[in-house]
């Protein structure tokens, strides 16, 4: 059975180009690149020549990256550095519709004695931006908003967030991990000071990432011990990923185009036919911006748990919300905080596209779901309540 995989959003393929590029560095060109000889030198090099393809991708200077191990680590590290920085400032500013490495770790603080506000959304995920402007003070020393939302696409106003959080004296931090690769960024002319990325959500493979770290920004690292990365994160770089990384990043460069366009063609064209084709749907978050890759749509009367193991019988891969929260028979935070009704956040099914997804692989999700919507309704007893109802 060949897998038809819209789950792009939880991890991505590794692209054959880059493993091609990674492949040499485990077996062949093996030395540690912080070595003398000129062994480890060419791999020095290969890492130098990686972090200038993922500064070009997000339009920064090679000084301001630092690989880590994922986007939890850099999400950690970005959070704990301000409080060190401002060790006098005990209030830190989040949404509530963060990913679990942002938002457990912010609930984390209270324990401490820390003010953390969580920023609500409206009914399509959007940011309560008036809440943020009235919430964040000169005791904030810290801000972290995801840039696009994991589960619905939903893209934040990072740059108003960021540059209103600066006024105040904050630094800002933004999780990109969903956003980098699939739309824009210009860090040389952003008021971000730092942002995280994980290489696996952009076809590298899992076990690296990226904080960048505007330069000026004051930083108190979360990993110490060497001298690597600048003594910003110590730790032997894992070089072989780090190369694969910057393959990656100079692909999605020249991919942009294609997310932005065909990629967002498949989209659209799948939740459509959904809508049109499955009745009492609704798309999560589809009145704001989102990414070009993500559609999340809400079926009443069924579990979304239940969707998904059909489908997957049929090789169709797809999410109920963020992979890092799966196993739990509660509603997604994200949908709750939207306040999507109970009768559909249950039932909230994410596809995720990437740029390997095909017409043929979406006209099938197209014809395989709707009976599989049916069935389900069926054998609710809400389900078969409402289409007696309908009768």
């Amino acid at each position: 059975m060949k897998e038809i995989y819209l789950d792009n959003n939880a991890t991505t393929k590794v692209d054959e180009a880059v493993f091609e590029e990674m492949r040499p560095y485990f077996c062949e060109l093996y030395g540690n690149p912080s070595s003398m000889h000129f062994f480890g030198g060419q791999v020095q090099r290969k890492v130098d020549e990686a972090r200038n393809r993922v500064a070009s991708l997000l339009g920064a200077s090679t000084d301001e990256i630092i690989f880590t191990a994922c986007g939890t680590e850099s999400d950690n590290a970005a959070i704990r550095s301000a409080l060190e920085v401002f060790p006098e400032k005990r209030h830190v500013i989040t949404s509530r519709v963060e990913h679990p490495a942002v938002l457990t770790q912010c609930r984390n603080l209270t324990q401490k004695g820390y003010r953390v506000s969580e920023i609500g959304v409206d009914g399509e995920g959007r940011l309560d931006m008036e809440e943020f402007k009235a919430t964040v003070d000169t005791d904030t020393a810290i801000v972290s908003l995801m840039y696009a939302n994991n589960e619905t696409g939903v893209i934040f106003p990072i740059e108003e967030a960021a540059a209103i959080a600066k006024a105040k004296g904050a630094l800002f931090h933004t999780d990109a991990v969903q956003a980098v690769g699939k739309i824009p960024l210009d860090m040389a002319n952003s008021n971000i000071d730092m942002l995280s990325l994980s290489g696996h959500k952009l076809h590298a493979p899992k076990g690296i990432g990226v904080l960048y770290l505007r330069r000026g920004t004051p930083f108190r690292p979360f990993m110490v011990g060497g001298h690597q990365e600048k003594s910003r994160r110590a730790g032997t770089e894992n070089a072989a990923a780090i190369i694969a990384l910057g393959k990656a990043c100079e692909l999605a460069a020249q991919y942009m185009e294609q997310e932005n366009t065909q990629v967002k063609v498949l989209r659209d064209r799948l939740q459509d036919e959904l809508m049109a084709s499955i009745p009492n749907a609704r798309i999560n978050g589809g009145g704001a911006e989102r990414l070009p890759n993500t559609t999340s749509i809400a079926y009443e009367f069924v579990e979304g748990e239940a969707i998904l193991l059909l489908l997957s019988e049929l090789g169709i891969c797809a999410s109920s919300g963020s992979a890092c929260t799966s196993g739990s028979l509660e509603p997604s935070h994200v949908l709750r905080a939207m306040g999507v009704p109970f009768t559909c956040a249950h039932g909230s099914i994410r596809f995720s596209l990437s740029r390997f997804t095909t017409n043929d692989e979406i006209d099938t999700v197209i014809r395989e779901l709707p009976p599989i919507i049916a069935r389900l309704r069926l054998m609710s007893p809400f389900g078969r309540e409402h289409l007696k109802g309908q009768k």
